[in-house]
């Protein structure tokens, strides 16, 4: 397994959030705000965000690539690549919308790879400096205090169901059953910690690396489980729709026996 620098990434990403995130909060011009895609805004923070990031994670671990969303969002090729050799995954500014509406909370997503497995990855809230960690082998981590996930007996607490993207037909199970599900915090960086203290589960349509990726490792050190409704342990760059992450294998059972089967 390869070596990587812990601490200096930690740094680095605070460093990130602390001069070029936090000064910004509600602080934004119109001209620092862009629609990307429907439903999808940008701003000049992610930019310059995952501008510096890119230069200092390429310094830190010489011969690794940064596979950065917003370059993603001009290249979607270089999602090809992140399968092969070391690789930044990096989400500058999870939770944009909340950024642009100034309200909610937002996170800096990172997860490093290596040949398509996560080896480690870090979710920083930029507004109070937490940051959730994860080591491949090495646990889940709220800053120093290691990350257990608590388990629920029986389990039965709400759970989160992103239904933005979801076919319609789990959207008209949804409604005919009595699953306590709340929307999320339209921040990822936000909603995988909460899996380990507040909500039970987390169901995701759409699948992107860098939204996933890091809070999926997190959970899985932390004796959770993240996987696809077939069944199949979460693996980065897999854009196979649909991902339920529970606290535990026996929340996972029963939140997947509430939603619909997958069509053959």
């Amino acid at each position: 397994m390869t070596r990587f620098p812990l601490v200096q990434v930690a740094a680095l990403l605070h460093s990130a959030a602390e001069e070029l995130i936090a000064p910004r909060w509600r602080r934004l011009e119109a001209d620092d705000i862009q629609l990307k895609a429907p439903g999808e805004w940008v701003t000049a923070v992610d930019r310059e965000v995952e501008e510096r990031l890119s230069i200092g994670l390429k310094a830190l671990l010489p011969g690794s690539a940064v596979v950065g969303e917003e370059q993603c969002a001009l290249r979607p090729q270089l999602l090809g690549s992140i399968g092969a050799g070391l690789v930044w995954l990096l989400d500058p500014v999870d939770g944009t919308g909340n950024l642009v509406a100034g309200s909610g909370p937002v996170s800096v997503m990172l997860a490093l790879l290596e040949d398509g497995e996560t080896l480690a990855s870090w979710m920083l809230n930029p507004l109070t400096g937490v940051m959730h960690h994860a080591q491949k082998g090495g646990g889940a981590w709220r800053g120093s205090q290691r990350i257990v996930a608590r388990r629920a007996s029986p389990p039965g607490g709400p759970g989160i169901v992103r239904t933005r993207f979801l076919p319609e037909e789990f959207k008209k199970h949804l409604a005919q059953t009595a699953l306590e599900f709340r929307a999320g915090s339209n921040c990822a960086g936000e909603d995988y910690p909460s899996l380990l203290a507040d909500n039970e589960f987390a169901l995701y349509w759409r699948v992107l690396p860098w939204d996933h990726a890091p809070g999926a490792l997190f959970v899985s050190e932390a004796g959770g489980v993240a996987a696809h409704l077939d069944g199949r342990a979460y693996r980065a760059g897999q854009q196979q729709p649909g991902l339920l992450v529970a606290r535990s294998q026996q929340t996972w059972d029963r939140a997947r026996a509430l939603f619909p089967p997958l069509e053959r």
